[in-house]
């Protein structure tokens, strides 16, 4: 068992991983992985191929909960401005924003399972039939509508980090300034802003999403520069209690989405160490 315990620690990086793309949820993804090595530990006489065994059985687990549950908002990662923790880039590996996750809580739960598993994971559509109880043909078609709605959303941001980082210092200060035609000119025409208040706004339009960044302006908040699911991002506090957290989707050098997270049950998994 104490071989079979250290094989296993060898592969949870990649688990949680894989657990935290279906679920959006960094507890959830620690409660799938958990449970996968529950089974393990009963079945582990049968297991040939380690890796490919508890990869599927994590991917089957977080479906299941995929079918069981409410919709759920993804919880944010929150890491210091010069980088993720060693643990955070591994669960963060084939960077997954926070947009992204935002439109994968759109697909249905077999969509999600083949497209991540397929997609990012590189797993055969033979194998991603099996977990999601299909065949292999129709297991592509899963892939491939849940593509489309993701390309359709362009939830990507510039692979450069440091563009990223200098569009959203730019974008804080003139927000901090209340700088309204600086504000325009770094946010993409067709910028939409979601926030998790009052049911879900939506603001869309490079005007209408500069006037809700005027109360960036109010006194005794503070702004902390972070990285939010391996992106430049915002972290706002008062009084050294953070309320808010802002992620940011750059293309063409120009802010595309704005994500704001300010619901206490997203934010309360949060880790807020990073900013001391």
């Amino acid at each position: 068992m104490n071989d079979l315990a250290r094989k296993f620690e060898e592969q949870r990086p990649r688990l949680r991983a894989v657990a935290y793309r279906m679920l959006g949820s960094v507890s959830e993804a620690e409660d799938a992985v958990q449970e996968a090595w529950l089974r393990l530990s009963g079945a582990h006489d049968e297991v040939d191929d380690l890796a490919a065994w508890l990869t599927t059985v994590v991917a089957r687990i977080s479906l299941n909960v995929l079918r069981s549950r409410k919709t759920r908002a993804p919880e944010p990662i929150i890491d210091r401005a010069e980088g993720p923790s060693p643990e955070h880039d591994a669960l963060l590996a084939n960077t997954i924003g926070l947009a992204m996750l935002v439109v994968l809580e759109t697909l249905a739960p077999a969509e999600r399972v083949a497209f991540v598993m397929h997609d990012v994971f590189g797993m055969s559509f033979e194998e991603v039939a099996r977990i999601v109880e299909r065949t292999p043909d129709a297991a592509r078609q899963l892939a491939s509508r849940a593509r489309r709605r993701v390309q359709s959303r362009g939830a990507t941001s510039d692979a450069d980090v440091a563009v990223q980082r200098s569009v959203v210092d730019a974008f804080r200060a003139a927000a901090e300034q209340g700088d309204f035609h600086r504000l325009v000119a770094v946010l993409d025409p067709d910028v939409v802003l979601r926030a998790d208040v009052a049911g879900g706004v939506e603001v869309h339009g490079a005007e209408r999403v500069a006037r809700q960044a005027s109360s960036f302006s109010q006194a005794g908040v503070r702004r902390h520069v972070v990285l939010v699911n391996g992106a430049p991002g915002i972290v706002a506090s008062m009084d050294g209690k953070p309320f808010s957290v802002m992620a940011f989707t750059v293309r063409d050098g120009k802010i595309a989405e704005i994500d704001i997270v300010r619901d206490a049950e997203r934010l309360k998994g949060v880790d807020w160490s990073v900013l001391e």
